[in-house]
């Protein structure tokens, strides 16, 4: 192949490093308002009073903005007032809107705002929201819209319950003779991105409503504030430009809501609302956070028997994607194991905490952490090697997932094949603990993963190609680049489709809603399956009019043509042909009469076979298909300041095809340090009141360069028949295992099994005391 496997260059990379590319922020013109927002102090109370008398008064103030008379919004469940009325449920949840002509006014006029609270008793973790006497934050969840596969249960703060029921779990646990029970926990985090979320909206006079976001979903922008605001779905105009890093968190719909009131309530007018930094934190949707509890079975020889969990996510105040990362949490609960019984509750409940949103593997790094450390521990109780067990166990084509498909070698990853390859590249027989000197250990750890796409069945993606007078192609799907590269890729499959050159297919890399067709959500390693097979599609399109027209010109039949390098021409005289350009905006013959006009192709494409699960059973298939991989890291660790320095980072991941080589390795070896960066030391701090104690990047610490292990990946091909030339995602499952791996390592360092993140040297400290002599 031409184009597909070679490191093609990105087709917006001199924009971004020659600094040309531009943001939203870059949008946030001078003749915009500004939208200050008005946040709660408290993490839940009533709201007694709001004065707003005095902040009226200042010039330059042209509106203030409460939430009374809006209506609830949400995504999967309608259960969020724009602006808090009543009451609030979290620290930093936006009360009022102040739009002013400058920024100093703004934030002057949001000061001068006399909010009085009844503080109220807080729910402060995922497990407290459970506690029979806890306060429920939502009196009427059962009265809320939702989407379909989502089970609130009343009386509770419960606002999703999945089922996952296979085998016989009495059974699988009578066989096991061997089995360990734990309990691991994981705090809610954040995205970081580099750029901060932001929005800008004006109100024409016909009534268009025109958003420009840094936001993943700019068609969901458009369905909640159509949906829920009663406005024209065609009259709402969403434009996402480049986007500094998203990681979920951008796939929230937040700012656009309160960009869009704001310019309402002004007329219509330019409004600009932008987070900083410590809003971006605390104030816009957060990283998910876990109470996992797993009870694990297996045979004398290590075959797994039964697995019992309970996963409780904290969801926050809101649902949002909350429910919903719960079900992939479920779906996907076991690791890539075969095992014959399983039996899972997966719990979304609300909290006094931000409201969650989507973050880089979809919930299951966090299953995955607790997963493969309880493989871990299971391996050790039934001595037998930790890598050797996972091997054992892994699961094949012809068994069952826990929703209970059966997978095929196109429907799942080589799991055998990853765990090989990663006992070659870690030197695993030499050793997984050596003592370099008096205090200082070098050890390695393992884990193993997979991850699905648990979407939903209804969603799709287009592309249309229009073709330009020189015989070059322009290409235009909703798709965002948020630094994947996936528009290169599409590109790339465009050129492979038509015999081309790469650098004479010019790509649309802003999307606007208007005039790109929708692609779903730029969202869990979808967009090459489902945009790469729209491009296929619209391909194909566009090699059918081409040999129309080709046909009438050359006097031929269709059949007979082929399309390469620019030209049509006949399959067995290559000589009879005529080039793109001259048919592609119509032909006109020698007497001046013209046929034809400007070829303009498109191409859809929406995933099939897939179903909503049993709410009993969790029976049903949740997506496309399950990418799977093996992951390690090398630790050197110092005994006594418990101080660890990680030395290497390893993935081996089944990609099926490799569309793009470095952009692949870029994608997980990115995932790869974010999953450090979480493990190591990313976590939100809450008081006994619910505040957020590290709102900023000094004390909300990712990792600097500099900081970074060496990273190592390598990739095996199975193709997944149904995606382009049989290419599997690839932007998530860097991340998935490397918590785990890296708590596998520690624990066998420090003997001691560490259960919770992040794996701070602190936090290690406290649980070696706590194992040993207490505290």
């Amino acid at each position: 192949m031409t184009y597909i496997g070679k490191s093609v260059f990105r087709k917006e990379s001199l924009e971004k490093v020659s600094g040309t590319a531009r943001y939203t922020g870059d949008y946030l013109a001078t003749d915009a308002l500004h939208v200050e927002m008005v946040k709660s102090s408290y993490a839940h109370a009533y709201i007694s009073s709001i004065d707003i008398e005095e902040a009226e008064k200042l010039e330059g103030v042209r509106a203030i903005i409460l939430g009374d008379n809006l209506p609830l919004i949400g995504e999967e469940v309608i259960d969020r007032p724009p602006l808090a009325v009543k009451k609030v449920r979290y620290y930093g949840e936006v009360i009022a809107l102040v739009v002013a002509e400058t920024i100093p006014v703004a934030r002057r006029a949001a000061q001068l705002i006399n909010i009085e609270y009844e503080p109220l008793p807080v729910v402060n973790s995922a497990l407290q929201a459970l506690e029979s006497d806890a306060p429920l934050l939502h009196d009427n969840l059962l009265d809320y819209t939702k989407d379909e596969g989502i089970y609130p249960v009343e009386g509770t703060n419960m606002i999703n319950h999945t089922k996952i029921r296979k085998g016989d779990i009495n059974l699988g646990m009578e066989e096991g003779k061997v089995s360990i029970e734990s309990h691991f926990s994981i705090p809610i985090s954040d995205h970081a991105a580099i750029e901060t979320r932001a929005a800008l909206c004006e109100i024409r006079e016909s009534g268009i409503v025109r958003i420009v976001t840094s936001s993943q979903a700019p068609y969901m922008v458009k369905k909640i504030i159509s949906r829920d605001f009663k406005v024209e779905t065609g009259k709402v105009v969403v434009e996402t430009p480049f986007v500094g890093g998203g990681y979920g968190g951008k796939a929230s719909v937040h700012l656009e809501i309160f960009a869009f009131i704001a310019s309402r309530a002004v007329g219509g007018r330019k409004v600009r609302v932008f987070n900083t930094r410590e809003e971006d934190l605390t104030v816009s949707p957060v990283h998910i956070g876990l109470e996992a509890t797993v009870q694990l079975s297996c045979t004398q020889e290590g075959k797994l028997t039964a697995a019992k969990l309970k996963y409780v996510f904290d969801g926050g105040a809101y649902a949002d994607k909350s429910p919903h990362l719960s079900t992939a949490g479920a779906v996907d609960c076991t690791g890539p194991y075969k095992i014959d019984n399983v039996w899972c509750d997966a719990l979304c409940v609300y909290t006094n905490h931000p409201y969650a949103a989507p973050f880089r593997g979809f919930s299951h790094g966090e299953v995955h952490f607790a997963f493969e450390r309880a493989i871990d521990m299971l391996a050790k109780k039934a001595k037998i090697d930790p890598l050797h067990f996972r091997k054992i166990n892994a699961i094949h084509p012809g068994d069952t997932t826990p929703t209970q498909v059966v997978l095929t070698s196109s429907k799942v990853g080589n799991v055998e094949k990853c765990i090989n390859r990663l006992r070659e590249i870690m030197e695993w027989d030499k050793g997984q603990i050596h003592a370099i000197a008096s205090n200082k250990v070098r050890v390695k750890g393992i884990s193993c993963s997979w991850k699905n796409s648990t979407i939903g069945p209804a969603v799709s993606s287009g592309v249309v190609l229009t073709f330009n007078s020189d015989g070059s192609i322009n290409l235009m799907s909703g798709i965002v680049e948020i630094g994947t590269g996936t528009k290169t890729v599409l590109a790339q499959i465009l050129a492979e489709k038509m015999k081309m050159n790469v650098d004479r297919i010019h790509v649309r890399m802003a999307v606007d809603t208007q005039t790109e067709p929708e692609h779903w959500k730029t969202v869990a390693s979808r967009g090459t399956l489902m945009a790469g097979r729209a491009v296929m599609a619209a391909a194909d399109d566009a090699i059918r009019k081409l040999k129309k027209m080709g046909a009438i010109v050359l006097r031929v039949p269709e059949d007979d043509l082929e399309v390469a390098n620019e030209m049509i021409f006949l399959r067995d005289n290559p000589k009879n042909s005529i080039p793109f350009e001259d048919i592609v905006y119509g032909y006109t013959y020698p007497n001046g009469n013209s046929i034809g006009g400007q070829i303009i192709a498109n191409g859809s494409y929406s995933l099939t076979g897939l179903t909503n699960l049993d709410p009993e059973t969790g029976a049903g298939n949740p997506g496309p298909e399950w990418a799977v991989a093996a992951q390690g890291v090398e630790i050197e660790m110092d005994m006594k300041t418990w101080r660890y320095k990680i030395l290497k980072a390893i993935t081996v991941v089944d990609l099926g095809e490799v569309l793009n080589h470095k952009a692949a390795l870029g994608q997980i070896k990115g995932a790869m340090s974010m999953g450090i960066a979480w493990a190591c030391r990313e976590a939100f701090y809450f008081d006994e009141n619910g505040r957020v104690l590290n709102p900023q990047l000094r004390t909300y610490r990712p990792l600097r360069f500099g900081e970074h292990p060496e990273y190592e990946v390598d990739i095996i091909k199975t193709p997944h028949i149904e995606a382009p030339f049989g290419a599997r995602g690839a932007g998530e499952h860097g991340l998935v295992g490397i918590p785990a791996a890296l708590g596998n390592a520690l624990s066998l360092a420090i003997n001691t099994e560490l259960k919770s993140l992040p794996l701070t040297p602190e936090a290690i400290w406290r649980h070696v005391k706590e194992a040993h002599n207490g505290i």
